[in-house]
């Protein structure tokens, strides 16, 4: 395979002179111009672009990890990431977990072999003590409350959140309240379990293991919940649910079974996706461009652990 000694012994030049060439210095005779370029299409050459980064120590390429790439709210959430590499010359490196251990694995790998200058972890499975041991490599920077770690992180603290959207619907008359979620572990997810015992605790209210529904993450799930609510003696009057695409989906189950909103059920979700504007949806706005827009100068700047919180705002529609 043709080097660049090659093409300086080829056009009778220096090393030097030839990277010239390739980088477009500009004080270069037109003559060893013309001879490098001569010799660079004779061979045709092509530069090692791996070998240019390793000497410079930057590849310009950032690893974003998320579980699934076709859920609306990781796909917000790398659209700000993505136009905050684009204002910066940077070009993002996607790496799907479905959340298995292995696959975050293969990124953390990624960071430590230098294939790229920095991690963004849009939800973790893999457990402290492993990417703490990986952080050495480079900046990794985590979409959850990582204020106890030696982390980075840009965050919402779901257990306000969660807490603040329980006290909404209590003033709003419930007391028989549940909720969804996609998966049961994780940091986020044990916030939102805490607040929610917490909250029952403080208002003296029974804790009603039927009222929780895991592993819900798209409208067919939470059509499914719905359906389930049918077949409940004891039903919850309002629900908190962690995706719009799952309210959605419990409000089309109502709807289709004959269950009305929000007199039979109320409904409040999270995240402000258009699915929650265009079907009227009560729900707690998470700006996620500006979330993007923050991991990402998070990891362009991730020589020191730094921990953002992003504030949520609630949007009062028809669905409470």
């Amino acid at each position: 395979m043709t080097n660049i000694r090659d093409i300086a012994k080829m056009a009778g030049v220096s090393v030097t002179t030839v990277s010239r060439v390739i980088n477009n210095h500009p004080y270069v005779s037109e003559e060893k111009v013309s001879a490098v370029k001569a010799a660079i299409k004779k061979f045709n050459y092509h530069r090692n672009i791996n070998a240019v980064h390793l000497s410079k120590g930057k590849t310009h390429l950032i690893g974003v990890v998320v579980p699934f790439s076709n859920h609306p709210y990781f796909g917000l959430l790398i659209e700000g990431i993505a136009n905050a590499a684009l204002d910066h010359n940077y070009k993002l490196v996607l790496i799907q977990t479905n959340y298995e251990e292995t696959k975050e694995m293969e990124a953390l790998r990624m960071l430590e072999d230098k294939q790229i200058d920095a991690l963004i972890i849009c939800s973790r499975i893999c457990p402290w003590d492993v990417i703490e041991s990986y952080s050495v490599y480079g900046p990794i920077i985590l979409c959850e409350d990582s204020r106890n770690n030696k982390i980075s992180s840009t965050f919402i603290d779901h257990y306000k959140t969660f807490t603040m959207a329980l006290d909404y619907l209590y003033q709003k008359g419930h007391q028989q309240i549940g909720y969804t979620i996609g998966r049961q572990t994780g940091t986020n997810s044990s916030q939102r379990d805490a607040a929610y015992k917490d909250f029952l605790i403080s208002n003296a209210l029974c804790f009603e293991p039927n009222y929780i529904f895991t592993n819900r993450f798209d409208v067919e799930d939470g059509v499914n919940v719905a359906e389930h609510l049918l077949d409940m003696k004891n039903r919850p009057t309002a629900l908190l649910v962690t995706s719009d695409q799952v309210a959605a989906g419990i409000l089309t189950g109502c709807r289709e079974n004959g269950l009305a909103v929000p007199d039979d059920l109320a409904i409040m979700s999270f995240d402000n996706q258009p699915i929650s504007r265009v079907m009227h949806i009560t729900t707690l706005e998470i700006p996620f461009f500006e979330v993007g827009k923050k991991l990402f100068q998070q990891a362009l700047n991730g020589k020191e652990a730094a921990h953002e919180e992003v504030q949520v705002r609630l949007i009062e529609r028809k669905t409470v």
